[in-house]
């Protein structure tokens, strides 16, 4: 795969909140884009353990990514820092925050679905 930020089709967007994505090799790629103060714990509710199920790996461009997991453990990520986040975390965001995630595929089509279903709780931001 390769192609231009701008032309990633949009996987959800919600107020401020954009995700664009592509998926090539089993892997999801995308370009994630957060507002001060958008919280993602309230949309991922009904997913098992009303958390995010699928693992990521990742850069952060810009801003912090604070990620709180199953077991109370919380830890930020900040602008040029990469990550990985295991199955069973959410994350909020306390200040503007772009950066570049990959999932696999399959797995994160399944949590994009909830989260553009029409029941399912806006993301906050």
């Amino acid at each position: 795969m390769h192609q231009r930020k701008e032309d990633l089709p949009i996987a959800l967007e919600r107020g401020a909140i954009r995700a664009q994505a592509g998926a090539e090799g089993g892997m999801t790629l995308q370009y994630m884009q957060f507002p001060a103060g958008a919280d993602m714990t309230e949309p991922l509710k009904g997913l098992p353990g009303d958390l995010c199920p699928v693992p990521h790996w990742g850069y952060v461009l810009e801003g912090a990514v604070q990620t709180r997991y199953a077991d109370g453990r919380e830890e930020t990520t900040s602008a040029g820092e990469v990550y990985y986040w295991p199955s069973g975390h959410t994350v909020r965001f306390e200040e503007d925050t772009r950066f570049v995630e990959f999932s696999p595929a399959e797995e994160m089509g399944k949590v994009v679905a909830h989260l553009t279903a029409p029941q399912s709780a806006a993301p906050r931001g």
